[in-house]
């Protein structure tokens, strides 16, 4: 029998690829156009509240002019009622999670995955471009698409989550779900630069763009994704311990051989792959788990609670970092759009290389905290950043490497580990349930956020808001305190062990 070798790269064939791709792309898209919001509030503010009359206006009635599409009397109300759709968008996205995840270990992945891709796409649309468009302005309107935007782009993280956790398993998570999780930063960049190509013609065109996109990418998954192995006559068995992957002994043979046409072939750990025997009676579908039962996971909830924290730090970064560059450093709204992409870049790469290390030690918790740490001194040089665009971007980079970084793990890798625990032998169908409560949990701390980030802001002003976030990411890692003592004591007890064996 020929010696067993480790590998990462051989377990994985090109339906793994087609997944990664797929679900990658399908929440750069949903992350695209919900970034177009935000990179374009200083234009629907300035539509919404009256411009300065100038000499020739005088002859018509301003009362009139205005009555069609003023809402606000000043900016100031404009900017708090942005905040608002900002909190009333994420309870709504937070609610829809708790229960599109519960759906989604239900009903086929891809069908929930799709139509919250389109019918979102389409809310986007009927938002910003088609009120314009009628120039039909009115606020109950705008609390109710938005409301209907959060409900549906809740039924993508989890599916897409739940549809990577299916195809690779826990050897090697942190690095690919590191990498992987960099999609709603590449969305977010994505969104930036379509934005601010077309925003001279309009703000509903930024919307027109990214929604027309994000329908289209709606479609395609519909055809081209599998949501699991098996759809494609392929067994994955998730591991439950961080270590090397072992490839089968026998894998070098041939998948049809008349010499071991009755033998079973044995499925491999850790994300290695077989084809199941015909004679082979069908196994039935694991049970999905309830969600009682899934919030009372070990883990769940202290990872649930501290990404409340950690995204209301995130998405305010997110919703507000244009608003704020373009008002507090007087540059343009297509300056400031481009320059908020450096905060992106810092999350892509700090998620993969504090999933890397992850993955080195066996741990997360201890990285996260060490993170979480670092970026509370980020915020502090960031919030007395200077007015010069070179080094507001530097600063911004290492901001997003310090926060993303974490909030990427936590989102994917662990929301992942969390859903394939040992407390789940028996009942595997838990990834998009775990998904949706610490993603929606996240959600709930983020939506009261940004209207505690546009009060904050009109009352005190921006440095004070840079303040609020040091202290929500300070606790962040006061909520995960106990699995940072409990997995660094298993870190130094493992040491231990190895140094007596020496």
């Amino acid at each position: 029998m020929p010696p067993s070798c480790c590998g990462c790269q051989s377990q994985y064939t090109h339906h793994h690829l087609v997944a990664f791709l797929l679900t990658f792309f399908s929440y750069v898209l949903l992350h695209a156009s919900r970034k177009t919001f935000s990179n374009v509030k200083v234009s629907i503010s300035a539509q919404w509240t009256p411009s300065i009359q100038n000499d020739s206006a005088a002859a018509f009635a301003p009362s009139q002019t205005w009555e069609k599409n003023r809402l606000f009397a000043d900016e100031e109300e404009a900017t708090l009622f942005l905040g608002a759709l900002d909190t009333i968008f994420l309870f709504s996205y937070a609610v829809g999670l708790y229960v599109s995840g519960v759906i989604g270990d239900r009903l086929n992945l891809r069908y929930v995955l799709c139509f919250g891709l389109c019918g979102s796409a389409a809310v986007e649309f009927a938002f910003g471009t088609l009120t314009e468009w009628m120039h039909f302005y009115n606020v109950y309107l705008y609390c109710g698409l938005w409301v209907l935007n959060g409900l549906l782009q809740s039924a993508v993280w989890p599916c897409v989550v739940a549809v990577m956790g299916n195809w690779f398993g826990k050897s090697g998570r942190g690095f690919i779900f590191g990498l992987w999780s960099a999609c709603a930063s590449v969305g977010n960049i994505l969104g930036a630069f379509l934005a601010s190509s077309v925003l001279k013609y309009g703000y509903e065109y930024a919307f027109l763009v990214t929604s027309v996109v994000q329908f289209a990418g709606g479609v395609v998954v519909f055809f081209g994704l599998l949501t699991s192995p098996k759809e494609v006559g392929l067994c994955l068995e998730s591991e439950t311990g961080l270590r090397p992957v072992e490839r089968d002994t026998d894998s070098h043979r041939p998948l049809m051989s008349d010499e071991e046409e009755e033998e079973d072939v044995e499925v491999c750990d850790g994300g290695y792959y077989s084809v199941q025997q015909h004679d082979e009676p069908p196994t039935e579908a694991p049970q999905a788990i309830g969600f009682c039962q899934a919030f009372c996971l070990p883990g769940v909830l202290p990872y649930s609670l501290a990404y409340a924290c950690l995204k209301l730090v995130n998405y305010s970064f997110f919703f507000w970092l244009p608003f704020y560059l373009s008002n507090n450093y007087g540059w343009k709204e297509a300056q400031a759009d481009r320059l908020s992409v450096w905060y992106d870049v810092g999350g892509i790469i700090g998620g993969t290389v504090q999933g890397l290390i992850s993955d080195f030690l066996g741990k997360r918790s201890p990285v996260l905290a060490l993170s979480l740490l670092l970026a509370m001194g980020a915020l502090v040089g960031y919030s007395h950043s200077p007015n010069e665009q070179v080094a507001n971007a530097a600063l911004l980079a290492t901001t997003g490497f310090f926060i993303g970084g974490p909030s990427n793990m936590i989102s994917s890798a662990i929301s992942a580990d969390l859903g394939r625990q040992e407390a789940l032998r028996g009942s595997q169908e838990a990834l998009a349930t775990v998904t949706g409560i610490v993603d929606g949990t996240g959600s709930i701390g983020a939506a009261g956020g940004q209207y505690l980030v546009s009060l904050i802001e009109s009352r005190l002003g921006w440095v004070c808001v840079f303040y609020f976030f040091i202290v929500m990411t300070g606790g962040s890692i006061l909520f995960i305190t106990p699995l940072i003592f409990k997995e660094v004591g298993a870190m130094w007890r493992a040491r231990q062990a190895l140094n007596q064996q020496l």
